[in-house]
């Protein structure tokens, strides 16, 4: 069970490190990432969701590295 955790984790961080080419895609990858990560730590994955989009589009408005 733990190592599936652990999975999901990294499958995480890996969805919230791809920005996406559009606004769209930004918030789609977030909140898909913070939906698995809400769901792996038991919480709201409708909540992990928005927060998770919400940060990805704004990372990715604000850092260079990103389209």
């Amino acid at each position: 069970m733990r190592i599936s955790k652990f999975f999901l984790a990294v499958a995480t961080c890996a969805g919230l490190a791809a920005c996406g080419d559009s606004f769209g895609e930004q918030a789609l990858l977030g909140g898909g990432a913070g939906a698995l990560g809400s769901a792996v730590l038991g919480a709201d994955p409708f909540v992990g969701a928005a927060v998770g989009a919400a940060g990805n589009v704004l990372y990715c408005k604000t850092q260079k590295n990103c389209y």
